[in-house]
């Protein structure tokens, strides 16, 4: 059964950063591209960010773009990400997701297959 898994949500003061982790099980996606998205309350699912297989290809929403850098450690089935100088429009849960069968980044969530449960990211200001 495959899982994924967020972890490192929390609350943080306006201006303060956050890593967070997800970390995937029962099956291997270091061939595959992965992504983060966000949804606020009553707000629809968000691109946050993409990266490809190897890592070398990544690609942010502009609202992130500068503050926030998505890696993975394919040994360890793990992707990241660190969010510096967060705000507070960046309250959303916090969700992982890898592609089936494509290893290209994506900016779609409808473009991807496998997703964790989420994780709470709370900016105050």
């Amino acid at each position: 059964q495959v899982q994924m898994v967020e972890s490192g949500g929390g609350l943080v003061q306006a201006g303060g950063s956050l890593r967070l982790s997800c970390a995937a099980s029962g099956r291997s996606f270091s061939t595959n591209a992965m992504g983060w998205f966000r949804q606020a309350p009553g707000k629809e699912r968000e691109f946050v960010a993409t990266i490809n297989w190897s890592g070398l290809s990544t690609y942010y929403a502009d609202s992130v773009k500068g503050r926030f850098t998505i890696s993975r450690d394919n040994a360890k089935n793990t992707m990241y990400l660190q969010m510096n100088s967060l705000k507070p429009e960046d309250t959303a849960v916090y969700y992982c997701a890898a592609r089936l069968d494509y290893s290209d980044p994506y900016q779609r969530p409808d473009g991807y297959s496998y997703w964790g449960q989420g994780t709470q990211v709370t900016v105050s200001s």
